[in-house]
């Protein structure tokens, strides 16, 4: 039975990388069933996404494409077409996004898997109990704050987390914990920032009569807001749209948007191009 495996590249660009990647994967008997590369004029930097199927798996190619890396001083990963990357899910007391990551994952469409979703609220238990997920709930105060991060910390390293995804988890994370979690935190957030902050964005968009709603999936940094920026939605509305109206139309717009940005993640299909990911979609 053949493997199916996606291959990733980053490393400075210049000739001959694409030929020294393809004849690895022709000497292994390799048919390529898909083929995506960018070379950034900014950076200097190639990136190249690949899907393989072929007797070999991930582990094999990774070795299989050492020299490669080590002539072309590229970074190289290898993993298995679909395979479910182990998550932690933070949430506060909004259940939207939650909703949308659990039910996708559940039908397969999201290739996810949940072990645990932390709070610091206690509301979403009832909606992780009925998906089956445990669920720990933690108040979280400035004075015990960095108890909870330690939690966080611990549930990664012991449980093998890949990827850390904040559905509305209303806390900013200590840029310590930002750092331990580099490159592998994903966060939500709507379209209004900086223009309407607090607690009630969609009554200032409302007064202020706003044309377009959109959200905003990105990295989180030690920056408030402003990692690398990995997916974005936009949605007209008019004036005829009342401030719930609003509402639902961001919710629906934050679920969608943070659901396709941990896929394109889970799928390897984005990489790092300074504070910018290139996203082969």
């Amino acid at each position: 039975m053949s493997n199916h495996s996606v291959i990733t590249v980053r490393c400075p660009d210049r000739p001959g990388i694409v030929h020294g990647i393809t004849e690895v994967i022709v000497s292994m008997n390799g048919n390529i069933t898909e083929l995506q590369q960018y070379s950034s004029p900014d950076t200097g930097t190639f990136f190249t996404r690949i899907q393989v199927e072929s007797q070999a798996d991930a582990a094999q190619w990774k070795e299989s494409l050492q020299e490669v890396a080590d002539r072309f001083q590229a970074i190289v990963s290898a993993d298995e077409v679909g395979r479910r990357l182990r998550t932690l899910v933070l949430v506060s007391k909004e259940e939207h996004c939650m909703n949308t990551l659990l039910a996708q994952a559940r039908t397969g469409a999201l290739p996810i898997d949940v072990p645990l979703i932390l709070s610091n609220h206690e509301d979403l238990e009832p909606l992780a109990r009925f998906y089956s997920i445990p669920f720990e709930h933690h108040y979280v105060v400035r004075e015990n704050k960095s108890h909870f991060e330690d939690r966080i910390r611990e549930v990664v390293t012991r449980q093998d987390i890949e990827l850390v995804v904040l559905a509305r988890y209303m806390q900013v994370l200590s840029p310590e914990l930002c750092e331990f979690l580099s490159t592998k935190v994903i966060n939500i957030h709507h379209s209004f920032l900086p223009g309407f902050k607090g607690a009630n964005p969609y009554r200032q968009a409302h007064e202020r009569g706003v044309k377009l709603i959109g959200a905003t999936a990105h990295f989180v940094t030690a920056d408030l807001d402003e990692g690398p920026i990995i997916e974005q939605s936009v949605e007209r509305v008019d004036h005829s749209k009342s401030v719930e109206d609003l509402r639902e139309i961001g919710r629906d717009i934050e679920s969608t948007t943070l659901a396709h940005a941990v896929k394109m993640f889970a799928q390897h299909r984005i990489l790092l191009d300074g504070v910018r990911t290139v996203v082969f979609d």
